[in-house]
């Protein structure tokens, strides 16, 4: 729904705190899960190392799947509550698969299922943020909800440590495990399910490709940016691969993806703040200047301490990419946001697989050249962003 001046109070809408209490208790049980879920899988069940990459590739690829169908479907209907129920409600189901069967086929299947559930309520859900937030705060509000959903992944991992720590690592510890992580989920469903729709406005007659046609000139310059910053988005796995290589043992390890996600907590409304007083195309840049010096730093560093400020900034560039990417599409598109979201998330999504395939054959020539083929691209980017200006409208 196009924004109305004095429509909302200016603020933070109480809808974003419930949604990002949602995002919260479902980011907390999936990470109950995911942070043994490797472990599990390879020691528990049997499986080989290289068919957990296999399912992690197709569980990567699912996560992006569904985005832009989705977001067309919400748009078409003017609907949001209801696809972002299905999607939540698709990840909780998915997670009812561990509680009843342990074989690898079982456990792929749960994996692939529950990112589907992922891809399938991201544009719906951002889309009834982007309207429920005064244009004003849009970036703040966009930044609390990406710390809450952040919250739940550094809470999620430490409850599993707890419980495994406390119960031991046996089937039976997992299955317990399974139990308590199902509960947050299903409440995620209840506080949805409580909140008010925010209904959009449809266009019921529009195909996916007629909507293509519809999106403005300055998103598509934006997504064509974001395109090749994506080539630079290489896994997250090799920053920990750096970090062992500098001396990181494998619990400290750990620790370094819990301080990551503490800095996206911390810097995600601050950095919405910002964006809301500077502008949101000036955040976007930004966020491609910090990746760029981030990957320096990964190339160049050689003590722990380096490491530690390198995934402190990078805790602070993910802020800035998952949050105020969005907002910036919200300011761009007003009607047809949860397609344009979704388009940007499958667009970019496809293109993460291919990033770190490069990344691999990369790593295995020079690890530093990873880094340095990422931070050319973050450049590349950054002045595609300059010389394409999609925050400004062209004749």
């Amino acid at each position: 729904m196009p924004d109305a001046p004095g429509d909302k109070k200016q603020g933070l809408h109480p809808d974003v705190l419930k949604l990002g209490l949602v995002s919260f208790l479902t980011d907390l049980s999936s990470e109950m899960i995911f942070a043994v879920f490797a472990v599990f899988f390879t020691t528990i069940a049997g499986a080989s190392a290289a068919l957990l990459g296999l399912i992690e590739g197709c569980a990567d690829l699912a996560a992006s799947s569904l985005n832009y169908l989705s977001g067309w479907l919400s748009d078409r209907s003017g609907k949001r509550k209801v696809f972002a129920l299905a999607g939540y409600g698709f990840s909780t189901l998915a997670k009812l698969i561990l509680l009843v069967t342990s074989s690898v086929t079982g456990l792929g299947v749960f994996r692939v299922i529950e990112r589907l559930g992922k891809s399938f309520r991201g544009p719906p859900r951002d889309a009834w943020l982007s309207a429920v937030a005064d244009p004003d705060t849009r970036g703040y509000a966009f930044g609390v909800h990406k710390a809450l959903d952040k919250a739940g992944a550094v809470f999620g991992p430490l409850a599993a440590y707890g419980l495994l720590s406390w119960l031991g690592e046996g089937m039976e510890a997992f299955r317990i495990l399974f139990w308590v992580a199902l509960v947050p989920a299903l409440l995620s469903i209840v506080v949805l399910g409580l909140i008010k729709e925010q209904p959009g406005v449809p266009h019921q007659r529009e195909n996916m490709f007629e909507t293509w046609g519809t999106l403005s000139p300055a998103y598509k310059r934006y997504l064509v940016t974001s395109s090749i910053f994506s080539l630079a988005y290489f896994s997250f796995s090799f920053l920990l691969l750096k970090a062992h290589s500098v001396g990181f043992a494998v619990r400290d390890i750990v620790l370094l993806y819990a301080l990551f996600n503490i800095a996206c907590v911390i810097a995600a409304p601050l950095i919405g703040k910002l964006g809301d007083r500077v502008g949101r195309a000036r955040m976007v840049m930004l966020g491609y200047l910090s990746y760029l010096l981030m990957s320096l730093g990964f190339a160049l560093a050689s003590e722990p301490w380096q490491i530690v400020a390198l995934f402190v900034l990078f805790g602070v560039f993910y802020a800035i990419d998952e949050a105020q990417s969005r907002a910036f599409i919200a300011d761009l598109e007003q009607e047809r946001r949860a397609s344009a979201i979704g388009l940007y998330n499958f667009v970019t999504g496809l293109i993460y697989l291919p990033a770190s395939l490069i990344a691999g054959a990369l790593w295995l020539l020079h690890p530093a050249s990873v880094f340095l083929f990422a931070a050319g691209l973050a450049l590349a980017a950054l002045a595609a962003f300059l010389f394409l200006r999609p925050d400004r409208r062209q004749g």
